[in-house]
Formats: structure tokens, C-alpha cells, sequence
């Protein structure tokens, strides 16, 4: 099958250096590491995310904050802090 493709021109000059060094076809080269990559499951999909830490102690907000959403009531409760 006949296709067109955009390859970067750096790639493009290793992979047609390769291919007449080997005395193949740039066409071969191209088939060859699409179906080696192909071949390889990708790492991607095998990494398994590690479970982050819960914290589980007591404690909260010092009582003076009033509402935790506030940024005043924050930042006035840091200013507080000695």
C-alpha cells in the first residue's frame, strides 16, 4: 500500500543512512521499526501508580479561623501565629 507520510528531516537521513548501510530499502527500514514498535507493548500502559499516603491523625484548623474557606480568615490566621 502506497501512503504519505511527514517524517522529520533529521529521522529521515538516519533512516535512509541506515537503510543503505544495511543495503535495503528506506522502505524496509520504516517496516521494520513500525512493527518492532508495534511488537513492544508500550511502558506506558504497564506502569502501576503507587497509592499515595492518606494522613489519618487528629487535629484540624486552629479554632480561630472561622471559615476555612475564607483567604482573609487564613492569611489573618498566619499572621497571628508567633
Amino acid at each position: 500500500m502506497r501512503t504519505t507520510l511527514d517524517i522529520d528531516d533529521a529521522l529521515l537521513t538516519k533512516a535512509k543512512t541506515l537503510a543503505a548501510k544495511e543495503h535495503t530499502s528506506l522502505t524496509a527500514v520504516i517496516e521494520q521499526g513500525l512493527a518492532m514498535r508495534l511488537r513492544t507493548p508500550s511502558k506506558a500502559k504497564t506502569v502501576r501508580r503507587k497509592a499515595l499516603p492518606v494522613h489519618a491523625g487528629k487535629g484540624g484548623l486552629h479554632p480561630s479561623i472561622k471559615d476555612s474557606r475564607s483567604q482573609r480568615a487564613l492569611l489573618d490566621a498566619a499572621d497571628d501565629v508567633t
